[in-house]
């Protein structure tokens, strides 16, 4: 660390919300004179910005798959901060949501979850983020980064499409620890899942092996086999035209 140089922690001083959706930014901008149009403000950004009065740290990025802001504020101002954004969600039909409902838009962007998809026991080429490796950069263990990405994936993350309705016994959704067969074979488990409200669909997210977007799979889920099929692409916003928008 260059001398001179200093860190602190923020993690106990600082909280924050996350406003997302296709209104979150007319909702967010009737509370700030910072431009959040996306050539101000685009996908990944950061600032420091006023909203209703509070200073807040408002960075471009959004679990749910949609477009969004996270906004850190100190703790102090956590309930100010509350307040001002439900009495803006009101006034464009928004409000608080659930884990449940995160967990099921998460999942019908394909989203990853950590302790549920990823874990320092998964390689980057598993997962699907071998591209965030900047293998064109310096950084501390890329010589053990670059022998990694050099191996076989052992297994990959896919999504899948089940059939909710393939017996009158279970039209049960998947949640996650559910084993997944392709013709009688065991080829992965099941690591989340939920119903997708928005796409219609019911959708998981696991590990398989000797599998490819296309294939037609079966799912246990309450000990009855329920027909999938492996997708090539989230079935919300694949090219991520509203999240980057």
């Amino acid at each position: 660390m260059p001398e001179g140089t200093t860190f602190e922690s923020r993690t106990e001083a600082m909280c924050g919300f996350n406003v997302a959706g296709p209104k979150s930014r007319e909702m967010l901008q009737r509370l700030t004179n910072a431009s959040l149009a996306t050539a101000d403000f685009p996908f990944m950004a950061s600032r420091w910005i006023e909203l209703g009065g509070i200073r807040v740290l408002a960075l471009r990025v959004s679990f749910t798959g949609d477009l969004g802001w996270e906004l850190h504020c100190d703790v102090a101002d956590q309930l100010r901060l509350w307040d001002v954004l439900v009495a803006a969600g009101a006034e464009v039909g928004a409000g608080p949501v659930g884990s449940r409902a995160l967990m099921s838009l998460r999942i019908e962007k394909g989203y990853g979850s950590w302790s549920r998809e990823y874990s320092p026991e998964y390689w980057p080429q598993e997962v699907g983020l071998e591209r965030l490796c900047k293998m064109d950069k310096d950084f501390l263990n890329k010589a053990a980064v670059a022998e990694t990405l050099g191996k076989p994936a052992r297994e990959r993350l896919v999504m899948l499409a089940l059939d909710a309705a393939e017996t009158e016994a279970s039209n049960a959704d998947a949640t996650g620890g559910e084993p997944i067969f392709k013709d009688g074979q065991g080829i992965g488990r099941v690591t989340s899942g939920a119903y997708g409200y928005s796409v219609g669909m019911s959708l998981a997210l696991g590990y398989v092996k000797d599998a490819v977007p296309g294939d037609a799979v079966e799912v246990m889920v309450l000990g009855q086999p329920h027909a999938a099929r492996i997708l090539d692409a989230p079935p919300f916003d694949p090219e991520g035209r509203r999240l980057r928008g």
